[in-house]
C-alpha cells in the first residue's frame, strides 16, 4: 500500500526538511534521481544522445535544470528550452551553463531542438500549477509528441492538477515520471497521462502526515483474499446471494453470478427471473426465482438489471430485509436516488454502492473534476461506502478513508463489466471483508483482469469474467514467492 498526499501536505512536508538541509541540498537530491531516470530512459548509450529542457519558473524548473547539469557531466547533450527566461532558477541555470549546455529562449531553434531530441524533460509546472499549459510551452509539448519524442515528466505532467488529475486545457502526456518525496493524487487520478511513475526518496517520509488516500498493490490484495482453510466448508466460506436481471436484461444475471462464482470457491444462490439462463452457465449455482426462497447468505449483490419499476424495487426492499452486507449496483443505485426511505434503510449498515458517474449524479450530485472528494461527500452524505467507477476507481468510507485503484487502460469499460465487479464484490462481502475492504480488492482483481481479457484489444465482459480466476491465482502467486 502506498499513499497519495496533496500538493499542500506535499509543500508542508518539505518545509520541514528544507528547516533541516543545507540550503538547496534537496533540489540536488531530487534533480540527481531525475537524471538517473533520465538515463534509465535514453538507455545504455546516453552519452551522446541529446536531452532537451523545457523549463518553466520556480522549483520545477530549478528541478530539470540540475538534472540537466548532471546528465551533461555525463557526456549527453542538453539544450534547456527557457519558458520564462527572468523567472528562471538562478543556480541551476549556471550550472547548466558552466557544463555546456545549450541555452534557447521559445522559438524556431527551440522547436527544432525538440524535434531532434531523444528525450525531452517536462519542467514546465510544479505541483502548485493551475489550468493548462500558457500558448509557447503548448506548442513545444505538441512538437515533441508530433516527432513522437518521449516525455520525461518532473514531479508530474505539466498542466494536470495536482490533487485531482483534472486537465483543463492543453497538458503534457508523459511517457513517464519521475516524482519526489511521495507519490500525489495525479499519479493514480491521472496514471496514462503520467506512465510509469518513479519515486525519488529524499528522506520526506518521517515529515508527512496521514495520507490524503491510498493505493493498493498487488500483495494488499492477495493478503486480504479470501482462501479455504482445513477446516473450511461451502458454508463457511460465505454464501452470496445474487439478486439480478430481468426478462429485458437477462446477461446482467449471468455476468453478476459469474463474477461471484469466479471470485470465491464456497457458494453462490441466485435469485430472479433469469434462473433458468443463471443453472445453464453455472451448474453450481443454486438459483431460485425469488428472494424469499433463496435460502441464507452472508451477502448480498442487488442491481444489475432488475429494472426501476415495481418488480424492481420489490428485489431491492426484499434485499434490504436481509440483515446481511449489501453490494447495490445499476438498477438498485437508480431506485435508492428516487427514494428517501430506501436511503433511510441502508445509512449505516455495512453496504457498498457502485455507481458510474451518471448513476452517481443521480444519488450524490455531479462528480466534478475531484473524484475523491465527490467520492468521500457521498460517502459521508449516504452513510455507505462509495466505489466510484471510473478508469480511475475510487473507493471512499463514511469516515472518510479513501482509496484509489488507477487503471492504465480502459479495457473495463464495456457493456456488463459492472455486473461482474458487483458479483466479485459481494462475494468478498460474503467471506467477511469489511465493505471497504471488499471494494478496493474486488476493484483491483476486476481491473486487472480486464487488462488479461483484453490483451491490448477490445474484449467483452464475459471475457473478464472468464479471466477473473487467472488473475486471483497470480495474485496468490505472487504473495507466495
Amino acid at each position: 500500500m502506498w499513499g497519495l498526499f496533496t500538493a499542500g501536505q506535499i509543500r508542508d512536508a518539505e518545509a520541514e526538511l528544507i528547516a533541516r538541509t543545507p540550503p538547496g541540498a534537496l533540489m540536488r537530491r531530487a534533480a540527481f534521481g531525475l537524471a538517473v531516470h533520465a538515463r534509465r530512459m535514453l538507455g545504455l548509450r546516453a552519452p551522446g544522445r541529446h536531452v532537451v529542457l523545457l523549463v518553466g519558473a520556480g522549483h520545477n524548473g530549478g528541478d530539470a535544470l540540475w538534472a540537466g547539469y548532471e546528465l551533461r557531466r555525463r557526456g549527453v547533450g542538453v539544450t534547456a528550452v527557457l519558458l520564462v527566461p527572468d523567472r528562471a532558477h538562478a543556480e541551476g541555470l549556471a550550472a547548466l551553463r558552466r557544463v555546456g549546455g545549450r541555452v534557447l529562449t521559445d522559438g524556431a531553434d527551440a522547436r527544432a531542438a525538440v524535434t531532434g531530441a531523444d528525450l525531452v524533460v517536462d519542467g514546465i509546472v510544479g505541483i502548485s500549477g493551475r489550468g493548462g499549459l500558457r500558448p509557447a510551452a503548448a506548442q513545444l509539448v505538441a512538437v515533441a509528441a508530433q516527432a513522437r519524442v518521449p516525455v520525461l515528466a518532473v514531479d508530474l505532467p505539466s498542466g494536470v492538477e495536482t490533487d485531482t488529475g483534472a486537465v483543463d486545457g492543453p497538458a503534457v502526456a508523459a511517457s513517464e515520471t519521475s516524482t519526489f518525496g511521495a507519490h500525489k493524487p495525479v499519479h493514480a487520478l491521472a496514471a496514462p497521462r503520467c506512465g510509469p511513475v518513479r519515486l525519488v526518496d529524499f528522506g520526506l517520509g518521517p515529515h508527512l502526515p496521514q495520507p490524503h488516500a491510498v493505493v493498493l498493490d498487488g500483495a494488499d490484495v492477495a493478503a486480504r483474499w479470501p482462501v479455504p482453510g482445513p477446516a473450511d466448508d461451502k458454508y463457511s466460506q460465505g454464501v452470496v446471494g445474487i439478486a439480478a436481471g430481468s426478462a429485458t436484461y437477462p446477461g446482467a444475471a449471468v455476468l453478476a453470478t459469474g463474477g461471484a462464482v469466479l471470485a470465491t470457491s464456497g457458494m453462490v444462490r441466485f435469485a430472479g427471473t433469469a434462473a433458468a439462463g443463471v443453472r445453464a452457465a453455472y451448474p453450481e449455482v443454486v438459483a431460485t426465482d425469488g428472494i424469499a426462497d433463496a435460502g441464507r447468505v452472508q451477502a448480498w449483490t442487488a442491481g444489475p438489471g432488475i429494472g426501476t419499476d415495481e418488480e424492481g424495487r420489490a428485489v431491492l426492499v426484499a434485499a434490504l430485509e436481509r440483515d446481511v452486507p449489501l453490494c447495490l449496483d445499476a438498477d438498485a443505485i437508480t431506485l435508492l436516488a428516487g427514494d428517501a426511505g430506501l436511503r433511510a434503510a441502508v445509512r449505516g449498515r455495512p453496504v457498498v454502492l457502485t455507481p458510474h458517474a451518471g448513476e452517481f449524479a443521480r444519488i450524490a450530485g455531479e462528480v466534478g473534476p475531484d473524484r475523491i472528494g465527490a467520492a468521500r461527500r457521498a460517502a459521508a452524505d449516504l452513510g455507505v461506502t462509495v466505489l466510484l467507477k471510473g478508469n480511475a476507481t475510487v473507493v471512499a468510507d463514511p469516515d472518510g478513508r479513501a482509496g484509489v485503484h488507477p487503471a492504465t487502460t480502459s479495457w473495463a469499460a464495456t457493456a456488463g463489466s459492472g455486473d461482474v465487479l458487483s458479483g466479485i464484490l459481494g462475494a468478498l462481502l460474503a467471506a467477511g471483508l469489511e465493505p471497504w475492504w471488499a471494494a478496493m480488492c474486488a476493484a483491483h482483481v476486476h481491473a486487472s483482469a480486464a487488462e488479461r481479457a483484453a490483451a491490448g484489444a477490445p474484449a467483452p465482459a464475459s471475457a473478464l469474467r472468464d479471466a477473473v480466476t487467472a488473475t486471483i491465482r497470480d495474485l496468490r502467486a505472487g504473495l507466495s514467492s
